[in-house]
């Protein structure tokens, strides 16, 4: 008998990993000081790292540092790391509903998306060229619908100070069509991502609606897909924020077709999207 009791006694110790002997809040600090991938990792190397990787010393250094005026005062959140998973799901409103306000789940970085309501749509303000309609499927109060216009220019603005810093993003269109789209089919529109007032901003061609064959089409539908939420969305460009506060940017996205007279219609615009490019 004290020989089987010695035997698992070896087997137990062979078993467990050398940092299970670690104080649990020294553990702790060190996933702290990963990515919440990286915590939900390690939580499944041991009991000890499970208890360690889910403490609120964890999640509390993922969440942005403004986190608690963003917490409606209705909600009550058990763990820090259940909060992190909350605003990773549930995108928060801010400016006054202008805005919306989210967690990248794997790294944590800060994501937002600019409402129509937020962003420079030209004659979005008169009525026989865009309607402002309410959109059961959007997360804003309004929406912009596109009526009959030629001179279609979208242009958003953010500044880098609000995002995480020393990130790459990509900024996309979110929109929808209608069933009376006209004139977008192949339309080539001039997408532009960089410094507000900095002339070697990064342009490219996109497309709300290519139907071309061949090659083209897929090149053209690359940036191009359905989300989740049903709604599409197209890739503007990518853009560095930089780590000085005192030094940020203002960012300027923009989507422009002025050139070729054609009257288009039957889009409507959620909003401009800014999130970290996957790696």
């Amino acid at each position: 008998m004290s020989e089987n009791r010695g035997k698992r006694r070896r087997e137990n110790v062979s078993d467990a990993s050398p940092f299970d002997y670690f104080p649990e809040d020294c553990i702790s600090k060190i996933v702290s000081c990963t990515s919440p991938r990286d915590a939900c990792v390690i939580a499944t190397v041991s009991k000890v790292f499970e208890s360690a990787a889910k403490s609120d010393v964890v999640w509390e250094k993922f969440l942005p540092p403004e986190y608690e005026s963003l917490v409606p005062s209705s909600r009550h959140f058990s763990s820090k790391k259940e909060l992190y998973f909350a605003f990773c799901e549930e995108p928060v409103l801010i400016d006054d509903g202008t805005k919306s306000f989210w967690l990248d789940k794997a790294s944590g970085k800060k994501c937002i998306m600019l409402s129509a309501m937020n962003i420079s749509i030209m004659w979005g303000d008169t009525p026989q060229y865009w309607e402002w309609i309410t959109f059961p499927e959007a997360r804003f109060k309004r929406v912009a619908k596109l009526l009959d216009l030629c001179w279609f220019e979208i242009r958003g603005r953010t500044n880098t100070r609000v995002l995480s810093p020393r990130t790459r993003y990509s900024a996309y269109i979110v929109f929808k069509k209608v069933n009376h789209c006209n004139s977008f089919e192949d339309l080539a529109i001039e997408a532009g991502v960089g410094v507000a007032g900095n002339h070697e901003a990064s342009t490219r061609f996109i497309y709300f609606d290519a139907r071309v064959d061949g090659l083209s089409l897929r090149r053209r539908r690359r940036r191009l897909h359905e989300r989740r939420d049903g709604w599409m969305e197209i890739e503007l460009g990518e853009f560095f924020s930089g780590g000085d506060i005192m030094n940020s940017d203002e960012i300027e996205m923009s989507a422009l077709e002025t050139k070729l007279g054609h009257w288009k219609s039957g889009l409507i615009i959620q909003g401009i999207e800014i999130r970290p490019v996957r790696t």
